[in-house]
């Protein structure tokens, strides 16, 4: 690890928690299994996947959305069916719920992570989470795969009233561990979210880069560190 700092303060989604594995297959498993046979599932999914994209490109959008996932799967899923002339509501809404089952039940921990952060705890590293999106759904991921016993500290956006890259975030968090930015690291998977604050503040900065493709052309935000798995940390 280097030079061992007093705190680190981690993202959850795509930095812990792998929410991306299995989320094409369980679109098009979603529209296959409730097909009506007024549209082909896998032209639906490719339908619903430009919706996808078009929804997340929003900051407001987005903001709304991972406040309610629920509801942006379903509105997602509407707006598709608009896209294809169909107009059955309570079938978009359905397949975006059975979709959302379905996506729950492939959220875990990456190799490793659960094991790192009991290593981190126990050289005595203060922990803290800190997480954008609603209250329910992400108390409920911390619960399911027994994260809390690990932090000292979480914040979750639906539950504080702010998210990330809010500075007030990280402040928090912060006074929570009693640690100052310059000995505390900032790791997560979001650039914008997690890094760019992070920097801001004087932490030192590591970049989850799970795909390993690496910083984008021309990337204003660059981080101290690149790994693509927490448990390079150690």
């Amino acid at each position: 690890m280097g030079r061992q700092p007093q705190a680190i303060l981690f993202d959850m989604d795509g930095t812990i928690l792998d929410w991306q594995t299995g989320m094409e297959e369980s679109w098009l498993a979603s529209c296959a299994e409730l097909c009506d046979g007024s549209y082909e599932p896998s032209s639906m999914h490719a339908a619903i996947r430009v919706r996808r994209d078009w929804f997340w490109s929003d900051a407001e959008r987005a903001r709304r959305g991972r406040l309610g996932l629920d509801n942006a799967a379903r509105e997602i899923v509407h707006l598709a069916f608009a896209d294809r002339g169909l107009s059955e509501v309570h079938l978009a809404h359905r397949i975006a719920d059975d979709y959302r089952a379905r996506r729950a039940a492939h959220i875990v921990p990456y190799a490793g992570a659960i094991e790192t952060l009991r290593t981190l705890r126990a050289r005595g590293i203060r922990l803290a989470l800190l997480t954008n999106g609603d209250a329910e759904h992400q108390r409920g991921n911390v619960e399911r795969h027994g994260l809390a016993a690990h932090f000292e500290c979480i914040v979750i956006e639906g539950e504080f009233g702010i998210g990330k890259p809010d500075e007030r975030v990280f402040h928090h968090a912060l006074r929570a561990v009693s640690c100052a930015p310059e000995a505390a690291w900032m790791v997560g998977d979001s650039l914008e979210a997690d890094i760019a604050p992070a920097l801001v503040l004087g932490m030192h900065a590591v970049w989850v880069d799970v795909e390993g493709g690496g910083l984008p052309e021309g990337a204003p935000v660059r981080p101290h560190r690149i790994v693509q798995a927490i448990r390079e940390l150690l």
